[in-house]
């Protein structure tokens, strides 16, 4: 079935393409950090907040670039800047593992932040907008489902690997596995945005072949940053995103402290990998069920729950709460957001409006690791974080309820979006 599919459309090739290599990259360039942080700690004699601060500063170089990543798609598709992108990530884990200066290791992960703008979900997620119409939800899914394991096996490899090599020869070990992964399928397998009707998935099979990104049905990019119901979507999964980031960081440093075994507590929060993909397993029927921005209530309600039982303590059951309810979560908010934003805005902008949430969801998310260090660092417990964390969620919850009926971009029988007079 999965074949015959794959070899009816090549779009559904770049969906697995992306599917791995998201895998990889997530792996490698977000979750593997938190594995190192206690070695690099103890061997480098630097604090923790001076090490999250290098991990919190590619977060901000992220966020700078996601404009221009996302009207790079638009324009030119994925292929040249996904493998520029992710030759360069891999030579800068690479690089990562052989630091001896705090200096060089903030010049490394602001080059990883670069390189993270090109390689991670935002630019796949405007290459698929680009390709699929209505089954555009479908490949989603399938990139994000594999993505979703990422935590789960590279957590615990990266454990594995810091176990047998040091921290250092576990990273050095991490970028080749980098580059041999993601270089050859985003040279091989990417290509250029389709330029005429029937070449995307769901796309009509009539008509003229047309050369530009402007032919792609949806709202206009100025239009769409005009609209009220924008900013409070970017205002809620700004809010959530910053909760998350918080505690994903430092969930493994969260439950040592507890007392459990470091090699457990790797394993438990790779487990976050696993219940995301039946997060995202789950968000397609949902969505069948309750419109978008009503099930984004839910979505983020549920993380708000989870968050409350870490407040409970850091023992076996409100850990293992935790792990369920967050990680499903997670999973589906990272569907929720390129899914309600096609099919808000469209394809033909897509990348550049993303990249605007994007921006803005990257810079409230940069602080929130190094935050949650300072404060560790000052108190010597998580108590406080875990209550910011719980209340951010909160937060995010109650500003999408007030998102849920605001009204969006009006809309034309032909296109099925009213188009923005600038041409934006």
């Amino acid at each position: 079935m999965l074949t015959r599919i794959v070899r009816a459309h090549y779009g559904w090739r770049i969906a697995l393409a992306l599917a791995v290599t998201e895998t990889a990259s997530y792996g490698v360039l977000y979750y593997a950090f938190a594995v190192f942080l206690a070695p690099m700690e103890v061997e480098l004699g630097w604090s923790r907040a001076e090490l999250t601060g290098a991990f919190s500063l590619s977060f901000l170089v992220m966020a700078a670039l996601a404009y221009p990543v996302g009207a790079w798609v638009d324009r030119h598709g994925p292929r040249a800047l996904m493998t520029a992108g992710s030759i360069g990530a891999s030579l800068l884990v690479i690089a990562w593992s052989q630091v001896e200066r705090l200096s060089d290791l903030y010049l490394i992960w602001a080059g990883i932040g670069v390189c993270a703008a090109a390689v991670l979900y935002d630019p796949a997620f405007a290459a698929i907008a680009q390709w699929f119409d209505t089954r555009r939800n479908t490949a989603l899914t399938i990139v994000t489902f594999a993505a979703g394991f990422a935590s789960t096996i590279f957590l615990p490899l990266s454990h594995a690997l810091l176990q047998a090599w040091g921290w250092r020869g576990a990273v050095f070990g991490l970028g080749v596995i980098l580059a041999g992964i993601t270089i050859p399928l985003h040279v091989l397998v990417l290509r250029q945005r389709p330029n005429r009707p029937g070449a995307r998935v769901g796309a009509g099979r009539v008509g003229p072949r047309v050369p530009h990104v402007d032919t792609l049905p949806g709202v206009g990019f100025e239009q769409a940053l005009s609209q009220r119901l924008f900013w409070l979507l970017t205002l809620g999964f700004g809010l959530a995103a910053l909760s998350a980031s918080a505690i994903r960081l430092h969930f493994i440093p969260v439950l040592t402290a507890a007392g459990m075994d470091p090699g457990l507590a790797a394993t438990a929060t790779g487990m976050i990998g696993v219940t995301q993909v039946l997060g995202r397993l789950l968000f397609a029927p949902l969505e069948r069920w309750f419109p978008g921005r009503q099930l984004l209530v839910g979505i983020f309600g549920v993380q708000s729950l989870a968050t409350a039982l870490l407040l409970m303590g850091q023992t076996t059951l409100p850990a293992v709460g935790f792990i369920a309810l967050f990680g499903a979560a997670q999973g589906a908010a990272t569907l929720a957001r390129p899914a309600i934003l096609a099919e808000v805005y469209g394809a033909a902008n897509y990348g550049r409006i993303s990249s605007v949430m994007s921006m803005l969801l990257t810079l409230t998310s940069t602080a929130a690791p190094w935050a949650a260090s300072l404060i560790y660092d000052a108190q010597q417990s998580y108590g406080l974080v875990l209550g910011l964390v719980a209340g951010l969620s909160l937060a995010a919850t109650a500003t999408l309820w007030l998102a849920r009926r605001v009204p969006g971009p009006a809309r034309d029988e032909t296109t099925g979006f009213t188009s923005d007079p600038t041409g934006n």
